[in-house]
């Protein structure tokens, strides 16, 4: 039987706490990079369609997903498929929508606890929408959070922001301003770019010891931190670094102003396995970069379906994919 997961399903069948014990297994594995292999993009008249795939380390579920957009109204569609490594056979099929909001937080919510100093975190949010609300969930599944202060531009956003996260046990602050947001912040989560693609987190508002989260600015023409923040972090991780690098906005202007950031940049896998040190000391400032993966989405995927056959959610139709021998 093959197992079908709308988004509801996905969503009632997630915890993150399981997602990020799956990350971190999934990346402490994932030192061969033939295993996740570079994104493919078909372009058409109409729209297009993106395909991350990869096959984990654990002999755990592999799989690809697809976002097919249409260009015409802005609709995207998002599906996950899981196969078995060993048989073949196609174990589930789910909505992936949820699941790319989720792998994005709750793998930035592992990187900032390795990189953030030891003790309870003042956070900054700029952004209020679903990925900024989902970081904060995520950080606090895996550290204390002792003030959460959120920025964007319009009061009521910030509001409903702080309405919908009252469920956890830490005070939320609205701020008036980006730069007021960020203050003394210990761990700062940029969710949001601005309509021009103008830089939302400026690197002469962050003290010493700050760890940065940027997941907005994952194309060339985007922009999340300006190069000053670049210039500033002693240590760069990235989750996939050639492409944060070579493809994101922010790397670009930095190197369009001389900036050289080579020495400075390593892979999230390698901190998650110890093989990279990571922050080496509490004044310094250290960024997270991400732009997303394959490995986050199969990873988080694969625990939802382990949930949701623990729960009995979904929907199980008769296999219909049947893998051929010769």
């Amino acid at each position: 039987m093959t197992l079908l997961l709308d988004d509801a399903a996905v969503r009632a069948g997630f915890d993150w706490n399981l997602a990020v014990s799956a990350l971190r297994e999934a990346y402490a594995g994932a030192a061969d990079n033939a295993r996740y292999p570079a994104r493919g993009m078909a372009r058409g008249d109409h729209g297009w369609l993106r395909t991350l795939s990869g096959i984990p380390a654990n002999d755990g579920l592999m799989g690809a997903k697809q976002i097919a957009v249409s260009l015409k109204d802005a609709r995207g569609a998002f599906l996950i498929n899981l196969f078995d490594q060993v048989t073949a056979r196609l174990v589930a099929l789910l909505d992936g929508r949820s699941v790319t909001g989720y792998r994005t937080a709750a793998t930035s919510a592992l990187a900032a606890d390795l990189l953030s100093a030891p003790g309870p975190l003042d956070v900054a949010v700029i952004g209020s929408g679903f990925e900024a609300k989902n970081h904060v969930r995520a950080v606090a599944a895996v550290r204390e959070l002792k003030t959460v202060r959120v920025y964007s531009p319009r009061a009521e956003s910030r509001a409903r922001f702080a309405a919908e996260l009252a469920d956890l046990a830490t005070p939320i602050q609205s701020a008036d301003s980006p730069g007021v947001a960020v203050g003394d912040a210990s761990l700062v989560i940029c969710a949001a770019r601005s309509h021009d693609e103008s830089p939302t987190l400026h690197g002469d508002w962050l003290r010493p010891g700050t760890t940065v989260v940027s997941i907005g600015s994952t194309l060339p023409e985007q922009r999340e931190v300006d190069t000053t923040v670049i210039a500033l972090s002693d240590v760069i991780i990235a989750d996939v670094v050639d492409e944060v690098v070579d493809d994101t906005g922010d790397f670009i202007a930095s190197r369009a102003a001389g900036l050289e950031v080579a020495d400075r940049v390593g892979a999230l896998a390698d901190l998650v396995a110890g093989r990279h040190l990571g922050r080496t000391s509490a004044e310094q400032i250290v960024l997270y970069k991400s732009v997303g993966s394959a490995l986050q989405d199969l990873a988080v995927a694969a625990m939802c379906v382990r949930n949701a056959e623990r729960l009995g959610l979904g929907t199980r139709i008769p296999d219909f994919v049947v893998p051929k021998g010769k």
